[in-house]
């Protein structure tokens, strides 16, 4: 059982755990991970702070199943506008923002954004690469189904509909790790949207035809 299967069965299981990983990242965002207490967290989801025992040994625990449930919830949005209708390109645009702009956003927006970055890299890594996965075969999906709409092979052009997706994600988490955020890194996006576009309305190279029998090479 992966990750994302084993978030959706724990919240299905009780609303009360459901309810503390929902009232967490609020709380996280406010006051960044070091400050917040277990009671700050009890407060927000409306509970005692021995209730939260029941379901998690500590923080670290409640701020890992936040990021997975913030995750799938940005997953889930993504792949239903990529599985939707429409000019690609602005799907793809659509889906980057439900899945990682809006992420971005909450995160910059939060004074302690960096020190949440930071506890979620060493807490819960394994969680953001399986989300990231999980990212790419919905864009790859996306993309192949549009590829063989138009009629268009990859293959020809030495590209695949994987490799155009991580790509993708590869271009955001290098923008990233330069500090390019915000509106420039959306920008950045669109521009390497645009170029998956072009890839999907090259056509290949004609074939040659077959060289006459006894004629000179």
């Amino acid at each position: 059982m992966n990750n994302r299967q084993t978030i959706k069965n724990e919240r299905a299981e009780d609303p009360r755990r459901a309810r503390i990983v929902e009232a967490a990242m609020p709380v996280f965002l406010a006051y960044g991970f070091s400050r917040t207490t277990m009671d700050d967290i009890a407060r927000a989801a409306e509970m005692s702070r021995p209730a939260l025992y029941l379901f998690f040994r500590n923080k670290a625990d409640i701020f890992r199943a936040a990021c997975m449930a913030t995750l799938e919830h940005a997953r889930a949005s993504a792949c239903d506008v990529l599985e939707g209708e429409g000019p690609l390109e602005a799907r793809l645009m659509q889906a980057l923002d439900q899945a990682l702009f809006r992420l971005f956003r909450q995160i910059e927006d939060s004074p302690h954004g960096e020190e949440l970055v930071d506890v979620n890299h060493a807490i819960a890594s394994d969680v953001v690469a399986a989300w990231v996965r999980e990212m790419v075969a919905c864009f790859a999906t996306a993309i192949d189904r549009e590829a063989r709409q138009r009629g268009v092979r990859l293959a020809r052009h030495g590209l695949s509909a994987e490799a155009l997706a991580e790509m993708l994600l590869d271009v955001l988490e290098g923008l990233k790790s330069r500090g390019v955020c915000g509106t420039a890194a959306e920008a950045r996006a669109g521009q390497f949207v645009t170029l998956i576009g072009i890839a999907l309305r090259a056509q290949p190279p004609s074939e040659a035809p077959p060289a006459e029998a006894g004629a000179p090479c």
